[in-house]
Order: C-alpha cells, then structure tokens, then sequence
C-alpha cells in the first residue's frame, strides 16, 4: 500500500499548516500497516526561525516508512508571488508522481490549490481521495483582492473547488464556522471536523506546571504578548499601534512574529514614537514557551473581513493552554468559540481601540489553568482520529 499527502507547508517551515501536517503524518506513521509506505511531497520552508539549519530536501522517517521530499520554490509575497511558488511546486509534484501509483492521496489545503492539485493526482492513479481543507479560499476572494478583482476571480476558483471536492472520497474541515458554506454548496458530502489543537510541547508544558508563576498578576506595567502571523489575515497594524498608545503607561507590548503586515507595524510604530511595543521576529518553540511563561496576558486579534468570522485561529488552542488571561478581538464563529470553551477570555470588536481598552478592564489578570480544555482539545488525539478515518478509506475499517 502507498498513501501520498500533499501539503505546501512542513517543519521547519513555522506556520500553523506546518504543525497539522506534521502532526497528520505522525499519526498516520503509526497506524500503517505493515509494508506500506507513505510519500509525503510539501515544498522547502519560507517561514523559519532566523539562524536555523536548512533542512533536507528528501529524508526518511519511522524506520523507512516515511519518506519527506522538500521542493524548492520561489519566494516573494503577494498572490502573484503565491501563484508562481504553487505553480512550479505543482509542476515538480506533477513530474515526481509519474510512473508511480497511489491507493490513497491525501491533501491539506489552505488556498483550494492544494486541494485541486490532489484531485488531478488522485484521478490520475485511480486513488481515493481525501481532502482536509483548512480555510473558505472562495468565500475570502472578494475580500482580499482589490478593486473588484476578487468578485470577478471568485466564479472561476469557484469552479475549480466544485472540480477539486465533488468527487472526494472524503472531505474534513478545520473549523464548524465553514458549515453554513459548506453544507449548502455540496448537500451530498458527509463532513467531518477534525480541528486544529494544542501541539504536544504545549500541552506537557500545561501538564507539568510549566506555565504557573507565584507572580503572575498582573503587574504594571502589564506584559501583554502577541506571538503569531502579522499578515492581512490579523491585521494587527491597524489597532495596535493605537492602543499602544493609549495604554502607554499600563501596558508593555512584545510582539514575536513575521508576515506582510510587519513592515506597516513598525513604520506606525516609529512613525508615532510609541516606545512600548517591542516587535522581534520569530523564535524556536522552546523560546516561545518562555515567552509565554513570562506573560502576563496573551493578545490576539482577525481583522475584520467578514470571511473571517469563520475561521478557527489556531493559536487559540495554543494561547489557552497557558492559562494565561485571552485579550482577543474577535467575531462571529470563533468568537462563539471563546465564549463557550475558555474562560478568562475578554473579547472586543476587531479593529476598536475602545472596545479593546474595555475587554482589558474584564480580565482576571492572574494565571488559571485549563486542563479540561487542554485535555479536550490535545492535537495528538485530534490527529489520531483523523488518521483512523483517513487509513479507513483503504483498509475499509469502519
């Protein structure tokens, strides 16, 4: 038996992608049957921590059965920079599946690239297929194309997702807020909904006590951190520069990241001479872990395109493992998530200064633990559900 799982993204590349589709592959590893192989083709990092060692282009993994291959693609940002990276990675995974057969191809897709990329390998060796689709790409087009562009390029890759899910075998999402779109655009497809979830070094953290400090309460000033994407996608440039201010005598700012909407957060930074906001760029997850440990409350914040009141941050799972106090400005499906799963989470409206300084004033700023959540929501047991579904396809256990 030999499974393919495409994936663009894939350690050492940092992104929330990466982490799922390590983990899927870990736990697929360990449920293969005797003799198979899976063959997983995802491309070389573009996200990494500065200063780390390159990684193989090929390497082979649980005893051989395993096999990474790292295609290089161009860089750049921008969707056309986009476009190019997934054309030549489609090219090259194009001329490495010649002459080879599959029985199952799985694909984890964020932009539906990804995902018609699968169903053209799938179809061409007979192999079933599954489709983990981990954002609403269609839905989100006319909101982050401008003038227009979107809403005229929405039909066309509306095709192309009809094309790429209606004869899946098999079709998970990441988050419930894409139901509604979902459900009504293919009645006939029985979805499931393995989410994203608390990686393996962030739960033993919770686990043993790591994150608990006598101290943790809130001192002034506040030690406020943000640690993700500053990309279009969070939109952090247009609040936080303000809020910055604002607080400038209660709260210290530390933001660890990378994305399009860096450079605009340091210009409005400078621009203003606020002095504390502290921006550094991505660490390793140990660091990170520190970071975390040395906060006293975490922030996050989805910009206000209604395509993201849908989605499912990724780093929530992670912010709350902590048992940190939640800053996040947030609406619709993951701010019902919030509200229903963590407490000690304060929400405001995406983008409001003043809603932002209110939902700070509503935090028990002191450390509470949540292991039911972190028990609930652990990404090893997400993924190993998942894994006896996707394997289920072709060993027909049920």
């Amino acid at each position: 038996m030999r499974l393919l799982l495409l994936g663009f993204y894939y350690p050492p590349d940092i992104s929330a992608g990466a982490f799922r589709t390590e983990a899927l592959v870990n736990a697929l590893a360990c449920r293969l049957p005797k003799g198979a192989e899976l063959h997983v083709i995802t491309t070389m990092p573009g996200r990494c921590v500065a200063g780390g060692d390159a990684p193989p282009e090929e390497e082979t993994l649980f005893s051989g059965s395993v096999r990474i291959i790292r295609l290089p693609v161009p860089g750049g940002r921008g969707m056309a920079a986009q476009a190019r990276a997934f054309t030549c990675y489609a090219l090259q995974v194009r001329r490495l599946i010649k002459g080879v057969s599959y029985d199952l191809v799985i694909a984890t897709s964020s932009r539906l690239v990804t995902a018609a990329l699968g169903q053209w390998v799938a179809r061409r060796c007979n192999a079933k297929l599954y489709q983990d689709i981990r954002d609403n790409f269609v839905a989100n087009l006319p909101y982050v194309l401008p003038s227009g562009v979107g809403r005229l390029l929405a039909p066309i890759f509306g095709w192309v997702e009809r094309w790429a899910l209606d004869r899946a075998d098999r079709i998970n999402l990441v988050s419930r807020g894409f139901a509604p779109y979902y459900e009504s655009h293919y009645p006939s497809q029985d979805f499931t909904w393995h989410t994203n979830g608390i990686d393996l070094p962030f739960v033993e953290a919770a686990e043993s006590g790591f994150f608990e400090r006598a101290d943790c309460h809130g001192t002034e000033p506040l030690k406020v951190l943000y640690a993700g994407n500053l990309g279009a996608g969070q939109g952090i440039e247009h609040v936080l520069p303000s809020l910055a201010e604002r607080l400038h005598k209660r709260v210290e700012f530390t933001v660890i990241g990378a994305g399009a909407g860096r450079e605009a957060l340091c210009r409005a930074l400078n621009e203003r001479g606020i002095k504390n906001v502290n921006v550094q760029d991505p660490v390793p997850r140990e660091a990170l872990l520190g970071a975390y440990r040395t906060a006293d409350v975490l922030f996050l914040q989805l910009n206000t395109l209604p395509s993201l009141e849908t989605v499912l941050p990724s780093k929530l799972f992670e912010y709350a493992a902590t048992g940190r106090p939640i800053w996040a400005g947030l609406a619709g499906f993951p701010a019902r998530f919030v509200r229903e799963e963590i407490d000690n989470a304060a929400l405001f409206a995406p983008g409001d200064v003043e809603s932002a300084v209110a939902a700070l004033d509503r935090l028990e700023l002191h450390c509470r633990p949540r292991p039911a959540f972190v028990e609930k929501w652990r990404r090893d047991k997400i993924m190993a559900d998942m894994a006896e579904e996707v394997l289920a396809l072709v060993t027909n256990e049920t």
